[in-house]
């Protein structure tokens, strides 16, 4: 089963600020990076070639975003054998347990979708702990941005990966899925998810790097996680017909060398095996 499992809609433009599409054109304009003008139907045929998605909106109003949970969830209502739909909290501006308990109840939402870079908030400030402690009761796995980012209104210092160590600690049973392997911090990514039982990353992104991504997966391959990395692509920056693509190609760097290839089941059970032994709960 292929499971895509970061991917975003939106309203465009109603959802982002402006300051926000200025952003991604600087910062992805050389890359080819796929528009924010993007439908939901846009969104279900680039799904086409994946069994199930997680979706999400993402509500950070500091920096721009500001998709609301409904807008997501009539979505997924729409196509609920395909959709799966992850809520999304900005816990500096939303009642925060209140949100979370109607996402649940009232929208039928698997998880959350969380990114403090984008957020404003420490993740290890114990300020905010009550939502990873209400997640992990309603056994709800998150999808958490702890990486860079282009958005210029987005602190750096709440992006570092090693910030979630306290929350694994804390919350053992909280099922954590770093987003783009932590880029451009994927070692510290790779050290966390071999460490903590029930933290994984996803590898969303990261094809419009390739040599990088390769070195990633030589990385998570030396230290034995290659099976906890879950396919994921991003869309609307990159497709999954996309990272599909740049996955299966990923050993053309070791042409001609002593490089050490990825091996190909590794990278079959990052398509298509990894994301359904890590989220076996929401997926069925």
């Amino acid at each position: 089963m292929i499971v895509d499992c970061h991917t975003h809609v939106a309203k465009f433009p109603d959802d982002y600020s402006e300051e926000l599409l200025q952003d991604y054109a600087r910062a992805w304009s050389h890359k080819g990076g796929g528009s924010m003008d993007k439908t939901p139907k846009d969104h279900l045929e680039a799904m086409s070639v994946v069994d199930k998605a997680i979706v999400f909106g993402l509500r950070a109003l500091d920096s721009g975003f500001k998709t609301p949970n409904q807008y997501v969830a009539e979505y997924v209502n729409e196509n609920p054998e395909k959709l799966i739909g992850f809520a999304s909290i900005d816990p500096n501006h939303d009642n925060s347990m209140s949100e979370i308990n109607r996402c649940v109840k009232e929208l039928g939402f698997k998880g959350l979708k969380m990114g403090p870079i984008y957020q404003h908030f420490d993740p290890s400030d114990r300020k905010y702990f009550p939502i990873w402690e209400r997640a992990q009761e309603l056994e709800l796995p998150i999808v958490i941005h702890q990486g860079t980012t282009f958005v210029r209104d987005a602190p750096l210092k709440y992006a570092f990966p090693v910030l979630l160590e306290d929350i694994a600690l804390s919350f053992p049973d909280l099922i954590v899925i770093i987003a783009h392997m932590g880029h451009p911090w994927e070692p510290d990514t790779i050290a966390l998810i071999r460490k903590q039982p029930n933290f994984y990353s996803d590898i969303s992104a990261l094809t419009p790097r390739p040599y990088r991504m390769y070195n990633d997966l030589v990385l998570a391959m030396e230290y034995g996680v290659l099976d906890k990395l879950l396919f994921g692509s991003d869309y609307p920056v990159i497709t999954p017909a996309q990272t599909i693509e740049g996955l299966k190609s990923v050993n053309t760097f070791t042409d001609g060398t002593n490089l050490p290839k990825i091996p190909d089941d590794a990278i079959d059970a990052i398509i298509s095996r990894n994301a359904e032994r890590a989220l076996k709960r929401v997926l069925h």
